[in-house]
């Protein structure tokens, strides 16, 4: 039996919804179908939700149309901007390490005239010794003869004075005297000459020695402009790529130390120099001198690892970013999808040796590549490998085509950047190294 509320509630429903019938007939009979007002009622819901439904999707999807769109044209803007920055920060790297260079072996030359001037400056002061040990020593012949002299004339004179005997002793003693004091003038004559020409020889050596001083105080002002261009160089070259290992999160001593072992059959660091000539302690100059090539030596594995480390884009032409790193629908997505044109070619991001170039599951067509520091890159869901297990790349080489192979719901690259087998967000690398390359 119907209570009140059901009847009270057939009324309201039949005001809007009226009891309907639908006739069947056919040749030999005649049937009908009763619509009630309930179920009227729920084909109107059901009809309702369908076509709000309808018009929200469409809206949906025109708008996504429209937000792509102007994203697009956002994208290839930055892109545009991004390239440029590019080429001016290569620029200006290559300026920079002409400038390094040249300074270099300006300051290579500067090492070579300083080693001439201290040779030349010890070759003078030799001089100047031998100059005044011959004075000392013509001073002392000049001495003797004096006195030898003085002691000829005092026989001389006690010779004079025996008037008592011949004269034939008086005039051989005469004649003697004489000869005695022409030799004594002849020597005396002799040691001036060598006395003036030592004095001379001695002036002209301490003319040369001043001329070295002010050549040697020149070539050290000079030195010393050539330092601060070098350690100027140094700094503008090293601070950058100092901080662009430490924004991608990569300890730079450790990141030093591995180079420096894997390089060393081919030089290593560089040796310290010594221009001393007495073989102590370094000079300022030399330690200053030691200090650049420590930072040439850092500059240089900077560069070695900065090859080998994934911090260049794996597309370089336009693309859209639809995914980061991080959680999505409740799991952890590893890597960073860039979405373009099927068959966008993609690039190495780093110097190394391919480990994987085939199928694998959900990553449909794969490589894997090997880099330094334990660090190694994926690129999946690939239309075409270009690569061979085993064949080692280059930073920028073409190494496949983007496609939409394995578990993908469109055109699109995925791109993971792993460091000892843990997945870190390959953003970090690429922000950082925009700031240098």
């Amino acid at each position: 039996m119907r209570t009140t509320l059901e009847i009270r509630l057939h009324a309201f429903l039949e005001r809007f919804f009226p009891e309907r019938r639908l006739f069947l007939r056919s040749d030999t009979d005649t049937r009908f179908i009763r619509l009630r007002p309930s179920t009227q009622l729920i084909a109107f819901v059901g009809s309702t939700l369908i076509v709000a439904w309808t018009i929200v999707a469409t809206a949906i999807l025109l708008m996504d149309s429209i937000g792509s769109g102007n994203f697009r044209e956002q994208a290839k803007r930055d892109q545009q901007t991004y390239e440029l920055r590019l080429n001016e920060m290569s620029a200006e790297r290559d300026a920079r390490t002409s400038e390094a260079l040249a300074a270099q072996n300006r300051f290579n030359t500067a090492l070579q005239q300083i080693s001439v001037m201290q040779s030349q400056l010890l070759e003078s002061e030799t001089r100047r010794r031998e100059l005044e040990t011959g004075i000392e020593v013509i001073q002392a012949t000049l001495r003797r003869t004096m006195k030898e002299r003085e002691t000829a004339l005092a026989e001389l004179k006690s010779r004079e004075s025996q008037q008592d005997k011949n004269g034939t002793a008086l005039a051989a003693n005469s004649l003697l005297g004489n000869d005695m004091l022409g030799i004594l003038s002849e020597a005396l004559a002799e040691t001036a000459l060598e006395r003036d020409q030592v004095i001379a020889d001695a002036q002209a050596a301490l003319h040369d020695a001043e001329e070295a001083r002010l050549d040697l105080a020149l070539m050290e002002e000079k030195n010393e402009q050539i330092f601060r261009q070098l350690e100027d160089a140094m700094t503008v070259s090293v601070e950058p790529l100092t901080k662009m290992f430490t924004a991608a999160g990569l300890d730079t001593k450790t990141l030093m130390e591995e180079v420096r072992r894997g390089y060393s059959g081919q030089g290593g660091p560089m040796m310290p120099i010594s221009f001393s000539t007495s073989g102590g302690d370094l000079t300022p100059e030399a330690q200053r001198a030691n200090r650049l090539l420590d930072q040439m030596d850092q500059l240089n594995m900077y560069r070695i690892a900065a090859e080998t480390a994934p911090f260049a884009n794996p597309l370089k032409s336009a693309f859209r970013y639809t995914s980061g790193f991080g959680m999505r629908w409740g799991r952890m997505h590893k890597g960073t999808d860039f979405a373009a044109r099927y068959g966008t070619p993609i690039h190495a991001t780093a110097d190394g040796v391919v480990v994987h170039a085939d199928w694998l599951s959900g990553y449909g067509r794969l490589i894997k590549i090997k880099h330094e520091f334990g660090i190694e890159t994926r690129y999946a869901h690939l239309a075409k490998i270009r690569v061979k297990e085993g064949q080692r790349v280059s930073r920028g080489e073409l190494i496949g085509d983007m496609g939409n192979s394995g578990r993908s719901t469109g055109t699109h690259l995925h791109y993971e950047v792993r460091v000892n087998g843990r997945a870190v967000n390959p953003m970090t690398f690429i922000k950082a190294g925009r700031d240098v390359f």
